[in-house]
């Protein structure tokens, strides 16, 4: 948005917001989404999205760049790419406190913003649960950083040739299964892959064509899964695990591995907001069902930190894509003084990826695995890639690659 368009779209505004913008905290899928969304309204009002990373991450397809069947280019475009001629201005900075009732967000470099309406967006980020050692040792999978640092272990393990050899993921949800599939793909015979997982079962909330998928998947390539396990420990090169129903540590056994993925949960860690907002079980801000903030109606919440109704959907990024058009109409409404709607998530499936070129598919009454599930996730994902000039840009890269 150029300096002529902004007071226009501020005389809109009820006075006490004139010339404040929308502030979006978090360039997620909640909050890059959400962004794109209010910037098709036609003299949408100032939009500030603040983001201290360079690039959007386009997670669900971080397991094909971890395996170079996609380019970083692919899944990680700029912001200020993305954004150009959008009327959504990005600061590269990071929120450190919200003052709900004074409307206004402070950053990591001191800046004091006012808001008209603020999302916040921040996403989610590993959770150890306390064990010891898990912070200190234990890899991610949720950073560009992340890939870089696992295909430097993969890249040792392969140079080093050494027997015995060992790749621990922990937690065997939808991240630690496909990770695992591929990591064991990409180890090719020089490490062992363990998936170790507390409850009784791999995928417990998947339907049950991906997870009888996924477990053959995971035979195939001779990861070990052990289930009822949990890990008491973490240490640089081994994890102590007992069972599930073992009390204290006084059962542990060693476990020597090489390198060790947690996957195991999600924890939300948003700005401190004042006043302190009201907060579910796992930590997830407790909303509306319009999606404001309960208790802040200036306040919206976007993403895997939204906690609507008594059985909030769960922290996907199919969720964030499903509430971004109706967050988007929400703020504009709620500058109006209009009704809000409010957000009902619809249950579109899963799409796992299960190793190179293959994946495992239950939605939209498809159901499906193996290659051709592969290339079906991969177009899936296409259409929900941010921006359309980007989408283009990808689509006639894959195109090409398949002309060769």
């Amino acid at each position: 948005m150029n300096a002529e368009q902004a007071p226009a779209a501020a005389a809109e505004m009820p006075s006490g917001d004139r010339r404040r913008p929308i502030v979006i905290v978090g360039g997620g899928f909640g909050g890059l989404y959400t962004a794109l969304a209010l910037a098709e309204h036609p003299q949408h009002p100032p939009v500030l999205l603040i983001e201290p990373r360079e690039r959007f991450l386009f997670l669900p397809l971080l397991y094909e760049l971890l395996s170079e069947e996609l380019r970083r280019w692919e899944i990680a475009p700029r912001y200020d790419a993305l954004l150009a001629g959008t009327g959504v201005a990005w600061l590269r900075d990071r929120v450190s406190a919200i003052d709900a009732q004074e409307q206004v967000v402070t950053t990591g470099a001191g800046r004091r913003l006012p808001f008209a309406r603020l999302v916040v967006a921040t996403g989610a980020c590993e959770e150890t649960f306390g064990v010891p050692g898990a912070e200190e040792h234990c890899l991610g999978f949720r950073s560009l950083e992340d890939v870089d640092r696992l295909q430097e272990v993969l890249e040792g393990l392969r140079r080093s040739g050494r027997p015995l050899q060992r790749l621990a993921v922990v937690g065997a949800g939808p991240t630690g299964v496909e990770l695992a599939c591929k990591l064991a793909d990409l180890a090719a015979g020089t490490a062992v892959v363990e998936l170790i997982e507390q409850g009784p079962l791999a995928l417990p909330r998947s339907p049950a064509f991906n997870r009888e998928q996924a477990v053959l998947a995971l035979q195939r390539r001779d990861v070990r899964l052990r289930t009822g396990t949990r890990v008491t420990r973490v240490e640089a090169d081994r994890l102590l695990l007992a069972p599930t129903d073992a009390a204290g540590t006084a059962a542990a056994e060693p476990l020597p591995v090489n390198a060790t993925v947690w996957t195991a949960g999600l924890g939300f860690r948003p700005p401190a907001i004042t006043p302190p907002p009201e907060r579910e079980g796992r930590g997830r801000l407790v909303c509306e069902p319009d999606l404001r903030l309960r208790g802040s109606p200036s306040v919206f919440v976007a993403g895997d930190l939204a906690a609507t109704g008594e059985a909030p959907p769960a922290p996907t990024a199919q969720v964030a894509f499903q509430q971004a058009p109706v967050l988007a109409a929400n703020l504009l409404a709620s500058l109006a003084a209009e009704p809000l709607d409010p957000f009902q998530p619809v249950d579109r499936g899963e799409m796992l990826s299960l190793g190179r070129g293959e994946a495992a598919i239950t939605a939209l009454g498809i159901t499906m695995a193996g290659p051709a599930a592969y290339q079906l996730r991969r177009v899936a994902y296409l259409s929900r890639l941010p921006g359309r000039s980007f989408r283009w840009r990808v689509a006639l890269g894959w195109l090409s690659e398949l002309l060769r």
